[in-house]
């Protein structure tokens, strides 16, 4: 693709796509309006793809074309296959492959400068847009590889506890410190084994970022690593002239890094700290295990449903378990009977609920769970001193004490629902085996007032209804 001067309504149409865009992230912003939201952003890239291609001389239109519908095919199949349990590695995938296009553009540019406009008088590329490559490469590599490793988190492949190697932030910040060098040697010497050590280490600085972080900052990790694929495709947007590509990536980088901050914030956690790869982390807490027997009470659909029939207000806690369960339906279900008995149904959800940002919202949303019965933490958590029952289905860490009182766990000071001051606490888990993402035991399982539920969540959820229909 050959590089022309852009004309004036491209830059408008440029300009559309931009205000589309950011329509979108604002749709995007609440369920009730994240439907038009995506309609946004999907004219808005029409917009931007069509003027590029009518703007530039395209060496071949059939391949660009064929490119398109390969690649639009495949992502229409997988979005309309993927289940939602396997919603967030899929974000962590795409992401993935974001970074790598802009590690291929950036070797493209590279390779052939005279395509993208880029040689100076001198016949060399300009130092401008070595620096523009350079960091674009290098993000792009991060992007790329730490999508890679947060995938394999979040699809159960490696351990979600933190893996953290000796002397890691020597490591981490050395090889920082030799990209940001070798970037600006890039400026003046644009010899081949600059570029090449700059696009390893990249790749290498990405995989040690997001070895160390555990499980329960997993949704900060996704958002950050949304941040960074934003960044790298406004980088290439400069090194390929292109204003849609700049404003698109712009907007993306700086919304995931103000929404990495937000959860950081709702986490107590530092966002520093978590983008520098777990530099809080402790190495003793990384591997939470289930304590030693203790006794515990079990109850049955049957028990459960008469103290739900019972409680005049109930509040619904629901975690990844629901999703991989799948049970937001039979749980909708189950508000449903409770409200026809005159008993008030919140739903209480936590920041890094499930794997991503907004995960249980998008669950509840396809139940069609109304939106204002669903409560953030901080809108909600002052509300469990007086409930009657506090539900939680396939939660663990985001009801865990530990986070208020154990400073050697890998989620203390996070801020948690108080599920521990209800009058009646139902805790539906698969067995008492298992333990939270971040690998820490729960001392909510042995309380007094807690009742366990144990089986598939949706199963359980589906017999309590059937115990309340009769």
């Amino acid at each position: 693709m050959e590089h022309v001067t852009t004309p004036s309504w491209a830059m408008l149409a440029y300009l559309v796509s931009g205000v589309l865009f950011i329509l979108a992230l604002r749709g995007l912003s609440s369920p009730g309006t994240s439907r038009a939201g995506n309609r946004y952003g999907m004219i808005g890239m029409l917009i931007a793809v069509v003027t590029t291609l009518v703007t530039h001389q395209i060496a071949s239109l059939p391949e660009i074309v064929g490119a398109i519908a390969i690649g639009g095919g495949i992502g229409w199949v997988i979005a309309r296959r993927i289940a939602m349990t396997d919603m967030p590695q899929l974000v962590a995938a795409f992401h993935s492959l974001v970074g790598l296009a802009a590690v291929l553009v950036g070797w493209a540019a590279y390779l052939n400068p005279e395509a993208f406009g880029i040689v100076g008088a001198d016949g060399a590329i300009n130092p401008v847009s070595r620096l523009e490559m350079g960091l674009g490469i290098a993000i792009g590599a991060i992007t790329f590889s730490g999508s890679v490793i947060a995938f394999l988190k979040l699809a159960g492949k490696m351990s979600g506890a933190p893996i953290l190697l000796p002397a890691r932030h020597v490591i981490n910040l050395g090889t920082l410190a030799a990209i940001l060098g070798l970037t600006g040697l890039f400026m003046t010497d644009q010899s081949l084994w600059i570029i090449a050590a700059i696009t390893v280490l990249s790749f290498l600085i990405g995989f040690l970022l997001i070895i160390p972080i555990g499980g329960a900052d997993m949704p900060v990790v996704v958002s950050m690593l949304n941040s960074y694929s934003g960044w790298a495709a406004a980088a290439m947007g400069f090194t390929l002239h292109n204003s849609a590509m700049i404003i698109t990536g712009a907007l993306v980088g700086s919304s995931g890094a103000i929404l990495s901050y937000i959860m950081c914030r709702a986490m107590n956690r530092s966002f520093l700290s978590v983008i520098a790869g777990g530099f809080g982390a402790d190495a003793g807490a990384a591997g939470g295990e289930a304590k030693e027997q203790r006794p515990w009470k079990r109850g049955s659909a049957e028990d459960a449903a008469f103290l739900l029939k019972e409680a005049e207000n109930v509040i619904i806690i629901p975690g990844y378990g629901m999703a991989v369960a799948q049970a937001q339906h039979a749980l909708r279900e189950m508000g449903d009977l409770l409200k026809k008995e005159g008993v008030s149904v919140k739903y209480a959800i936590h920041p890094v609920a499930g794997r991503m940002p907004g995960h249980m919202n998008v669950l509840l949303a396809e139940a069609n769970v109304p939106y204002d019965e669903v409560f953030e933490l901080e809108d909600i958590n002052s509300e469990f001193g007086q409930c009657d029952v506090a539900f939680i289905i396939g939660a663990n860490d985001v009801v865990n004490p530990a986070a208020k009182t154990d400073k050697s766990s890998p989620i203390y000071g996070m801020p948690v629902f108080d599920v521990d001051k209800a009058k009646t606490i139902m805790f539906i888990k698969r067995s008492m085996g298992g333990v939270g993402y971040a690998g820490v035991d729960n001392d909510v399982f042995y309380m007094d007032q807690t009742m366990m539920l144990l089986a598939d969540a949706k199963k359980m959820v589906e017999d309590i209804v059937k115990a309340l229909a009769h």
